[in-house]
């Protein structure tokens, strides 16, 4: 038999420039809203600053306390986009993260969290070696289509 022994999570913090396909990437112990701010800190380093920035996040707490707040004000050019509840699917860089997880970690061991981190870092050196373009693939009548199908399987109703 195999023994599972936990030996630390991370958290992957990315943006995804989606014209470019190029990714930013930023690996923390913890999940809160001075990490967070340390990965803005990174993306505002390497965004040219004569473009606007339009971050799409989900709705956590992380992402809406005093701090991150307090940093945005004084930042015009970033525009937040939050996800409405359960669509998380319609942040593309979502798509990356399978990606990632696809190709680089699902069948990885890892034996510390450096190691966990030093393959995602090294799968997104990967990613902007030969960036492409993110682009949807689907009409959004295809994607409320699916939708539609979706709810009508889970619980016979039309949303």
């Amino acid at each position: 038999t195999h023994d599972y022994r936990r030996a630390g999570t991370t958290d992957l913090f990315a943006a995804l420039d989606v014209q470019a396909g190029r990714v930013i990437g930023h690996c923390a112990r913890r999940h809160r809203s001075i990490e967070f701010r340390a990965f803005l800190d990174q993306v505002e380093a390497n965004v040219p600053a004569d473009l606007d920035v339009h971050l799409v996040l989900d709705n956590a707490a992380t992402h809406k306390t005093k701090l991150i707040h307090d940093w945005l004000l004084k930042r015009p050019r970033w525009h937040l986009h939050f996800t409405p509840t359960s669509a998380s699917w319609l942040n593309l860089v979502e798509g990356w993260f399978a990606l990632l997880t696809r190709r680089q970690l699902q069948r990885g061991v890892f034996e510390t969290t450096g190691d966990l981190e030093a393959a995602i870092h090294a799968y997104i050196d990967q990613t902007n070696a030969e960036p492409k373009p993110f682009v949807w693939t689907k009409s959004a009548d295809a994607i409320l289509a699916s939708i539609k199908r979706f709810c009508q399987r889970t619980s016979n109703s039309d949303h």
